[in-house]
């Protein structure tokens, strides 16, 4: 089969571009002496997570409960929930870390509090990081507040829990213009984070490792002195606001949406195909940046990695992708209805999140399809 007989939207997954990826950035984790620990709510699938396994990666990292059981029961058994636990997830995180091991993350006494009770009644202890905010401000503990002692303290003297070490996420490189300004948001998360791991730790406290990473941030560092592991996630597929930034090329980017056009009436300046909101998602990108490409894409030449100049998604809604030109004359005979287009999204993890599963392909043949685990508990 190739692509042109598959239904639309359809989400393509280029299986060359995947494989150098991946295995680039455990290269890349290899050489600075660091665990690579992908976070796969980007591909949320088991076939690209065992491959990341096969490559060195150790272990894995999800950002919601039900990717966690869903793993779990396809056989991961080193799984880090990197997101502030919500105390009501607490028993049934207990009763998973039974049959695999799961590590927390708490930025609060609170919800400390909460694991230390589960752990004492169901006797098993359970790995918890403590999250840190090395200057992305949405979440973690400030590095220099009482509280970010009083939680190293707890969590080291706990006789309940497995304290693992601080984790932490660069988000804040997705603020950079370029991949040159990338680098100092990087040395940032790095040089934070050590300093603090020192500076507990000069004070009698056991900090056993420290966690960190973006795939912007991991594109670019120079220097991981001092750090364990990484988890970046988006690095397996990448999408055009990476590569706005400076992150990756377009020839990076894995991911693209297959799409039908489904009205072109004559002398319009736009056309209409079916992938909306629920395929592409309304991510405009980094709107720090000037951007002429609005909500996606669409390639001129897939092959040569070559995206239409004046062509682009002008707006969402729910299954409508309105997709416009400068002026009229520019698609006059092109883009007939029932003609397929293919669409470089923004944001690769929200995209795929829209999809139950991805079609592989090599060129325009289709090899095999891969389920996404999507979904909620």
């Amino acid at each position: 089969m190739t692509i042109h007989e598959l239904p639309t939207p359809a989400l393509l997954i280029d299986q060359h571009i995947l494989e150098r990826n991946l295995t680039r950035m455990q290269e890349r984790a290899n050489s600075f002496g660091v665990s690579l620990r992908p976070h796969i709510k980007t591909h949320k699938c088991i076939e690209i997570a065992n491959h990341q396994l096969e490559l060195g990666a150790r272990g894995i990292t999800v950002s919601t409960f039900y990717e966690a059981e869903q793993f779990a029961a396809a056989g991961f058994n080193d799984i880090t929930w990197a997101f502030p636990i919500p105390p009501v997830y607490a028993v049934r995180a207990a009763e998973l870390n039974q049959k695999t091991t799961l590590r927390l993350v708490v930025d609060s006494l609170e919800a400390k509090w909460h694991l230390d009770k589960i752990s004492r009644v169901n006797g098993d202890k359970i790995h918890v990081w403590l999250k840190v905010d090395c200057g992305y401000h949405r979440a973690g503990v400030d590095p220099d507040s009482p509280l970010a002692e009083d939680l190293i303290r707890a969590l080291s003297e706990s006789k309940t829990l497995i304290f693992d070490g601080i984790l932490s996420h660069s988000g804040y490189s997705y603020y950079a213009k370029s991949r040159k300004e990338i680098l100092p948001y990087a040395e940032q998360e790095r040089s934070v984070m050590v300093e603090f791991a020192e500076r507990m730790r000069a004070k009698g406290y056991t900090v056993p490792f420290i966690s960190i990473g973006s795939t912007p941030a991991m594109a670019v560092t120079e220097n991981l002195n001092g750090i364990s592991e990484v988890r970046p996630g988006n690095y397996a597929f990448y999408d055009y606001t990476q590569a706005m930034i400076g992150s990756c090329s377009v020839s990076d980017c894995a991911l693209t949406v297959l799409a039908s056009v489904i009205s072109h009436q004559p002398g319009a300046a736009h056309f209409l195909t079916d992938a909306g909101a629920l395929a592409l998602s309304k991510d405009a990108g980094p709107t720090h940046i000037s951007n002429d490409m609005d909500m996606g894409i669409i390639y001129e030449n897939y092959e040569r990695k070559r995206l239409a100049p004046h062509v682009h998604v002008r707006t969402l809604s729910q299954e409508h992708g309105r997709v416009v030109c400068d002026k009229p004359k520019l698609i006059e005979g092109l883009f007939p209805v029932g003609d397929k287009v293919r669409i470089l999204e923004h944001h690769s993890c929200l995209t795929a999140a829209n999809f139950d599963h991805y079609y592989v392909v090599k060129e325009d043949e289709v090899v095999d399809k891969w389920k996404i685990l999507r979904g909620r508990t």
